[in-house]
């Protein structure tokens, strides 16, 4: 039996701690990932932080986290697309409710995954690469695909790039996800906030469903964006912006909108409420941030600050209803509950990594190296990384 360690949270906001772990079998469709890289998310560092509060059920100490890369060691034995040696990513989802438990928890050596959430990777794209797109993937696939958020048709993978051997080279996509030079487009969607994790990957699945992509970043991400396969990019600071994008979404058929950052859905609605198409907003974000929520000091002042985010929320609920405007949030992880987990980590992301139509997005910010590098990412990922996702090696 493998030995496991993993880096353990307790309670009550403390540090993360390295100790022996469990080493835990597979269930008929899991497999045990043995963890060459994992990656950090803003929920991670939350969680440490009032994880009491918003997950009340985790069971302390835990294993938490939910981006991993790695090898497979053993398969359930219900699996069938993978087999052992075999290079993987996946997303664990060892604090959701219902599949609570530390096995299922990123931030160890050997973490259990759901077959279903898992993706073969090629042998060149290395384990740190890899490990940012599990959960950015899955939330913005839950945005853009979920039947009750805004319910787009599945991406479909290209085999290969745009055709090199063509001479006419204005005939091919910009970017290696976009559909073919004259295929008609289905709509438009907004992403705000694109160059985030989760934005940089419903760009791209967004394209390669056939959409176009009207989005939001900060002009010094503008390139990066335009290089996902956004058409236009708008600088979301800009006090024109909502009139700017309203202005470029007439005429269009519109699908959509995901917004990402805080702030981000009032804008949206906004614009939604502006232009002719659908009127659905696929919310990935609180209205404001929580760097401020759980700074030391006003830990004490967390139920008031709460209360206040409800406030927000059920204020902005109530105009967005007024306004004939569909909004919920967005859990990344209830894709693993519906067929929008096949579409992506068996229809998709295998045929797309292989034939490098995908770009793994943001780029990785290689923290150190070994589990007790896991608190240092956290404190990274907290003091802002934009463009690129804390990422430790194993």
């Amino acid at each position: 039996m493998p030995t496991n360690q993993a880096a353990w949270l307790p309670p009550k906001h403390a540090r993360l701690s390295v100790g022996p772990a469990p080493y835990t079998r597979p269930e008929a469709d899991e497999i045990v990932v043995e963890n060459r890289a994992v990656a950090i998310n803003p929920l991670d560092w939350i969680l440490q932080e009032v994880g009491t509060i918003i997950y009340p059920w985790v069971k302390y100490p835990a294993v938490i986290g939910t981006d991993v890369a790695g090898v497979v060691v053993e398969v359930g034995s219900a699996v069938t697309r993978f087999a052992v040696g075999d290079r993987v990513l996946g997303m664990t989802v060892g604090t959701d409710k219902d599949s609570n438990s530390s096995a299922r928890g990123a931030f160890q050596r050997y973490s259990v995954v759901f077959e279903r959430l898992a993706s073969p990777i090629p042998d060149d794209l290395p384990f740190e690469n890899a490990a940012v797109l599990p959960l950015g993937i899955s939330t913005a696939a839950c945005a853009l695909f979920e039947a009750d958020q805004l319910a787009l048709d599945y991406p479909k993978p290209r085999l290969a790039p745009a055709d090199a051997s063509s001479d006419d080279s204005s005939a091919r996509p910009s970017h290696p996800a976009a559909a073919p030079a004259g295929s008609a487009s289905k709509g438009t969607v907004l992403v705000w906030g694109a160059s985030t994790s989760v934005g940089s990957n419903a760009v791209q699945l967004a394209v390669a469903a056939g959409y176009d992509v009207v989005a939001t970043a900060s002009p010094r991400n503008f390139d990066y964006v335009r290089s996902l396969g956004a058409s236009q990019v708008f600088d979301y600071s800009s006090a024109s912006v909502v009139g700017d994008i309203v202005a470029a979404l007439r005429g269009t058929t519109f699908m959509g909108a995901a917004a990402i950052g805080a702030g981000s859905s009032e804008r949206c609605s906004d614009i939604v409420r502006q232009v002719d198409g659908r009127k659905r907003i696929a919310l990935l974000s609180t209205p404001v941030s929580f760097n401020n929520v759980v700074e030391p000091g006003r830990r004490k002042r967390l139920p008031l600050t709460f209360m206040r985010i409800g406030m927000s929320q059920a204020a902005y609920f109530a105009k967005a209803g007024v306004r004939g405007i569909r909004s919920k949030f967005v859990i990344g992880s209830s894709l693993k509950n519906t067929p929008v987990s096949t579409a992506i980590y068996a229809d998709f992301l295998p045929q797309a990594l292989a034939a490098k139509t995908f770009t793994v997005a943001p780029e990785p910010l290689v923290v150190g190296h070994g589990l007790d590098q896991v608190q240092a990412a956290f404190d990274a990922n907290r003091r802002g990384v934009s463009a690129r996702k804390a990422v430790v090696t194993l």
